[in-house]
């Protein structure tokens, strides 16, 4: 999910481009979110070496996921199901810090 995210992010989506227009963040700042997201999958990718990583990508999603919540109710004000998969992911994200 954080790949796609990056991805459609580093290739500008128009879809994206618009949710970020509602967030009322600069473009640039969807540069350094998609490049924290790709940063966090590599990070779990790293995991399988090196299992310390592991708690680093989660805090870092973890992080990333209440940026989002935060975006979509109070900065864009949409409905809380626009929400509920960075919701879904934040739980995931803090299972993994808890595991």
């Amino acid at each position: 999910m954080f790949a796609f995210s990056a991805a459609i992010k580093f290739l500008r989506k128009p879809m994206m481009v618009q949710h970020w227009n509602e967030y009322r963040y600069p473009m640039w700042f969807m540069f350094v979110i998609a490049t924290l997201e790709f940063t966090g999958v590599l990070g779990l990718l790293a995991a399988f070496w090196f299992q310390r990583m592991l708690i680093f990508a989660a805090v870092l999603f973890t992080i990333l996921m209440i940026g989002a919540i935060h975006a979509h109710l109070f900065r864009a004000k949409h409905s809380p199901l626009m929400a509920i998969n960075a919701v879904i992911m934040l739980l995931l994200s803090i299972t993994l810090i808890i595991i």
